[in-house]
């Protein structure tokens, strides 16, 4: 089939306004968000539903083309951007962005793949229910997409992480068929759990077209704090103490360090140091719970009133009110556009590890780039860390940079990729840390739901 006979065939079935081929309507679709990878593809389609996503795989399927699907293009590892290696078409799930179905009883929402994150958020508190997921692009990445690259947010501590989440998917395979698992039920015990292989496999064994997604009563109540420590095992120890005190009503433990409260300063307009001194070291937590903000509040005053007795905090503001709790959120939230060009990392240890990957990722980048700067922030609760290193001018040598981080996070048990996937950016670097069963495990995976190797190509797995 020629390429024209191929894009008529694609606009029989999504439309012709909806298979994109002029270049300021691809452009978009063809460069990931931090513009570090850009390749052009066939078009981009846009199907308005799961028959639709399904006849284009088919005809993908027959014709040999490649397919790269695409959420909201939010992704820090090129997952969701073409290769440039093969034939292949972006399919945008953008059209289909309908809530099918809440069920407040249930406590479960069902969502198409091009759900906004803010969407389903505002849907399930529309209904007196509370979707637990909140990341800095909620306002654009969509729910297949985190589904896709399994991504967690700064709640993980309390409510895991997005496969947590998910009840039920609804998936198109390779070969264009669908697998209809859009079921709520809480135990099924009836052999493999399917939807799993999906989740975090980047869109390289099939896509995501729908989610049953499980909500939560809505916290009536909620204390934030922004709070100096001397060190990061002071962080450490300190989560342990609230968590000791207040239970599991501590839903987010944010580490910030010094460097990425000063990037944000200059780079956010109406941003301030919320303590006013200088401290190396900041914790941003937030409780959730049943009961009044009073109340709430209270226990959090108590809570770190007894810490810093013990000399664990150095000093610690309490939001007076919601909009002061959303003034300590922005900026967390502004950490990753204030230091936008740097060699990132978004890696993990035990919890309990997280000073050692610190103190020994300083001690070894200090050796290898005398004089260069690390912004280090994340959700030390669940021993994830963005560890950015340097500015523009290192990401020239990102490779020596990475083996640099990598070569401690290996030392230390962690892994390279805790919530970003593993897309372009790792699909390499993986192979020197899975055990080659682990690979040849994936890859029989891969073998059997995609014979032909057109879903998602280069990503992921490393080269064979």
């Amino acid at each position: 089939m020629t390429r024209t006979a191929f894009l008529d065939a694609l606009a029989a079935i999504a439309g012709e306004k909806d298979v994109l081929t002029d270049e300021r309507d691809t452009a978009g679709h063809f460069t990931d968000w931090r513009r570090q990878y850009r390749a052009a593809a066939e078009c981009v389609v846009r199907p308005a539903n799961t028959g639709e996503v399904a006849a284009v795989v088919r005809l993908c399927a027959r014709e040999g083309v490649a397919i790269v699907p695409q959420g909201g293009n939010t992704g820090l590892s090129g997952g969701a951007v073409p290769s440039g290696t093969v034939r292949e078409i972006v399919l945008s799930l953008a059209r289909m962005n309908r809530i099918r179905a809440l069920d407040p009883l249930d406590d479960s929402l069902t969502a198409e793949a091009g759900c906004v994150l803010a969407q389903i958020q505002r849907a399930a508190e529309e209904a007196g229910r509370y979707f637990p997921v909140s990341l800095a692009a909620e306002g654009s990445c969509q729910i297949g997409g985190i589904l896709s690259t399994n991504a967690g947010g700064v709640n993980v501590l309390r409510y895991g992480n997005a496969r947590d989440q998910a009840l039920g998917l609804e998936v198109v395979l390779p070969d264009g068929s669908v697998w209809d698992g859009l079921r709520s039920l809480r135990k099924d015990n009836t052999g493999y759990d399917l939807k799993q292989l999906f989740i975090g496999a980047e869109g390289t064994l099939g896509i995501i077209t729908a989610a049953v997604l499980k909500l939560r009563a809505r916290p009536n109540a909620s204390a934030t704090a922004w709070i100096a420590v001397e060190t990061p095992s002071r962080a450490v120890e300190l989560l342990a103490r609230l968590r000791e005190q207040l239970g599991d009503c501590v839903s987010a433990f944010e580490l910030v360090s010094r460097k990425c409260l000063e990037a944000v300063l200059a780079h956010a307009p109406g941003t301030a140091d919320p303590l006013g001194t200088r401290y190396p070291w900041y914790v941003l937590a937030e409780l959730e719970d049943s009961g009044t903000f009073e109340s709430l509040h209270a226990r959090l005053e108590a809570a770190l009133a007894d810490c810093a007795a013990r000399g664990e905090v150095r000093d610690a503001a309490i939001a007076a009110s919601h909009q002061q709790a959303a003034a300590l959120w922005r900026i967390r939230e502004s950490i990753p556009e204030a230091q936008f060009a740097n060699v990132k990392h978004d890696v993990a240890v035990a919890v309990s590890r997280v000073p050692l990957l610190i103190e020994r990722g300083e001690t070894a980048l200090a050796a290898a780039f005398p004089g260069v700067q690390s912004f280090i922030f994340g959700h030390v609760g669940d021993g994830n860390l963005h560890y950015n290193v340097g500015d523009d001018a290192l990401t020239g040598r990102r490779e020596e940079v990475n083996r640099v981080i990598y070569d401690v996070v290996r030392s230390l048990g962690g892994s390279i990729s805790a919530e970003h996937g593993i897309g372009q950016l790792k699909r390499e670097e993986i192979k020197r840390h899975k055990q080659p069963l682990e690979l040849e495990l994936m890859r029989a995976v891969k073998r059997a739901l995609d014979p032909q190797g057109l879903m998602n190509p280069g990503k992921v797995l490393g080269s064979e």
